[in-house]
């Protein structure tokens, strides 16, 4: 007899996830198609037993139904070919006795209809009662995990919380043993079930066979080997069944016999793997209600190649959620939830915000999106390549004060000189196609996530004579610096992200490499905060200033940006990069050194690149007073005359808002 080739694995059980449930769907199907036909059957045996005058067109209906099962077409009837077979040389044999059965209807309701009722009174009934308590215990412990969900973060009661977490762990254990009953019933009805169909009829042959002598002259011969097989197979099939049932009950005390930790949430003991390519698990999903009101509900959700999928409980598949291909992954405050994080599409125009069970599945859910959204798994290895990258992103974020040269001690310190090893030019010629990002940026380059200048340069670039300078260029004093400032002074409301040295200055590349890597720096170590700042662009400088105190940061002259530009897909997102002097070398002039700068802004990055273009511009005329006099005439200045307008103004009602907006994006 072939062994049952579908079975519901216990292990699975604690998972609880979609797969194993469309699964247990399939059994639940088959259990009510089972009683059904159990149901079906039993009239049928009733019919023969209490219809004696109506005995022949009983037992061919009793025949025709025993020729049905193999039409009912079971979901995991696989393997019950020979039960099949069987059933139909029963039906032969009793349309062969159908005229005798009038005189055995005490035999019958012993043997025939008795063993049936047991098996839906008993083992129908039991899988009924089973579920009934597998959907209570199920629905218990999402109430619980709902309540957990929902623990308030920065006023956290201890004791609550303590309570909270028993009680999740009361209940997916109280969950865990009832599916584990549940699943253990179901794998045993499939040999219930065939014995259930084989031993009334086997008990109603060999009734017939032994009150009805005359029968027996002419079917004996045939029978006897008949009845003997059937039997033989009854008893395989119910010794198969005491043994996977002994089996379910060892592997059921195993599982039982874990420890507590496996029910507790925050106490993972194997540490956050940071290279997974493919994740899977529970997270609880923010959807928006209203215009102010939003909901959380819990889904499974697991990665297939480079999409997020969602797989709701009771559905056959999952659906996709968001391409994860260059997309973004950071962890974000929401609204006092803990273990929360926003998943970005490349354009910015579509987010989820997501929360994690625990702190290491948190971490892991972003490592891995992270990992996706840089297509790791399109290479031959991609475990290496996530290795690889997660050790370079590790190197690469060693936060520093000030934006000063590495230590003698730091590796190798020509490498990481930008243009002293490779150039842009060279990079081409050599490989005669994109430059590689260690061909832009040395790996292991440190990135500076914040400005913060010495009080010696704090000093020195904002007080003068005691008195804060003006950001706007206007001092006491006139200079030909702030002249030339007031023919384009621009403000915009940014937020600095990151600086790091570059080895190249000609290639906007190395732009979007550096952003790349800021950015996903920032999402490995979870730095999510960013101070606000202004950015003044003028004809002549760039200046980062403190909104509150009006102090500047940082300026550079604009003759030093030797680039810049906005991303191509985040539009809010623009960068620029730096050219400086090296004289560590004790060189006379110095060799040249460049930095990458990256900010994130309110408006977008394509306007901030569109003025530092025009500043250049009106710096190179400045050299010819007539081109400078054809700029000024095309570019329209402000109600005072003092600046120029980046866009005309569209009518009088609308000078204040214009202004407003594009004089001062802050």
């Amino acid at each position: 007899m072939p062994a049952v080739h579908h079975k519901l694995l216990l292990e699975e059980a604690l998972q609880d996830s979609p797969q194993t449930r469309s699964l247990l769907s399939v059994f639940e199907e088959d259990a009510a198609n089972l009683t059904e036909y159990t149901n079906q059957l039993l009239q049928s045996m009733q019919r023969v037993y209490g219809a004696q005058s109506e005995m022949a067109l009983a037992t061919e209906q009793l025949s025709q139904q025993l020729l049905s099962y193999e039409k009912k077409n079971f979901a995991l009837g696989k393997g019950d070919e020979e039960v099949i077979g069987t059933l139909q040389d029963f039906a032969k044999t009793v349309d062969e006795l159908n005229s005798l059965h009038s005189e055995l209807a005490n035999q019958m309701a012993d043997t025939m209809v008795f063993p049936l009722i047991q098996f839906r009174e008993k083992d129908l009934t039991e899988i009924s009662t089973l579920k009934e308590i597998f959907g209570i215990a199920t629905d218990e412990h999402e109430a619980a995990m709902v309540k957990y969900s929902r623990l308030p973060k920065k006023k956290e009661n201890e004791k609550l919380k303590a309570d909270l977490v028993k009680e999740v762990a009361y209940t997916r254990r109280k969950q865990h043993q009832a599916s584990l009953q549940y699943y253990c019933a179901l794998n045993a009805l499939q040999y219930r079930k065939r014995v259930a169909m084989l031993e009334p009829m086997l008990g109603y042959t060999q009734a017939q066979v032994s009150f009805f002598k005359k029968g027996l002259e002419h079917v004996s011969k045939k029978m006897d080997s008949f009845l003997s097989s059937v039997s033989n197979m009854t008893q395989n099939i119910q010794a198969q069944l005491d043994a996977d049932a002994e089996a379910m009950r060892v592997s059921q005390k195993e599982l039982l016999s874990v420890d507590d930790s496996v029910y507790m949430l925050d106490q993972d003991s194997e540490p956050v793997n940071r290279t997974l390519i493919q994740k899977a698990g529970f997270l609880n999903i923010r959807n928006k209600t209203g215009l102010v009101t939003t909901a959380w509900d819990r889904l499974y959700f697991f990665t297939l190649g480079g999409n997020l999928m969602c797989q709701p409980r009771g559905a056959v598949a999952g659906g996709m959620v968001l391409d994860l291909d260059n997309s973004s992954v950071m962890a974000i405050e929401c609204e006092d939830r803990h273990y929360c994080f926003q998943i970005t599409s490349p354009s910015g125009k579509a987010s989820m915000i997501l929360q994690a069970e625990s702190k290491k599945e948190y971490e892991e859910w972003i490592c891995t999106v992270n990992n996706i959204s840089r297509q790791i798994y399109l290479t031959d290895n991609p475990e290496a390549v996530a290795i690889r990258l997660n050790q370079t992103a590790i190197q690469a974020v060693t936060p520093i004060t000030s934006f000063e040269k590495r230590q003698e001690g730091s590796p190798d310190p020509d490498r990481a000189k930008p243009g002293g090893v490779y150039t842009t030019s060279a990079v081409s010629q050599k490989t005669g196609a994109a430059p590689e990002p260690e061909d832009l940026i040395a790996p292991g380059t440190p990135i500076q996530f914040d400005i913060v200048l010495p009080a010696s340069e704090f000093q020195d670039q904002n007080r003068v004579d005691g008195r804060r300078t003006n950001p706007f260029g206007e001092s006491d004093d006139d200079c030909s610096g702030e002249s030339d400032d007031a023919l384009l002074q621009q403000v915009f409301a940014v937020r600095f992200l990151g600086s790091m040295a570059v080895r190249c200055g000609d290639n906007q590349e190395v732009i979007y490499e550096a952003m790349r890597q800021v950015l996903a720096a920032r999402a490995i170590h979870n730095i999510f905060r960013t101070t606000e700042s202004h950015l003044m662009v003028t004809s002549s400088c760039l200046r980062l200033i403190d909104p509150q105190t009006q102090v500047t940061r940082i300026s550079f002259q604009l003759r030093e940006v030797c680039q810049f530009a906005a991303h191509q897909e985040n539009s809010r997102l623009m960068g620029f990069v730096v050219e400086g002097r090296d004289w560590s070398d004790g060189g006379q002039d110095g060799e040249p050194s460049f930095s990458a700068f990256v900010f994130e802004s309110n408006t977008e990055g394509e306007k901030i690149c569109y003025t530092m273009s025009l500043a250049k511009d009106i710096t190179e005329a400045k050299k010819d007073p007539v081109a400078l006099a054809q700029i000024m005439k095309n570019m329209p200045l402000t109600n005072d005359g003092k600046f120029l307008l980046l866009e005309p103004e569209s009518s009088d009602a609308a000078d204040g808002e214009a202004l407003e907006d594009l004089e001062s994006e802050a």
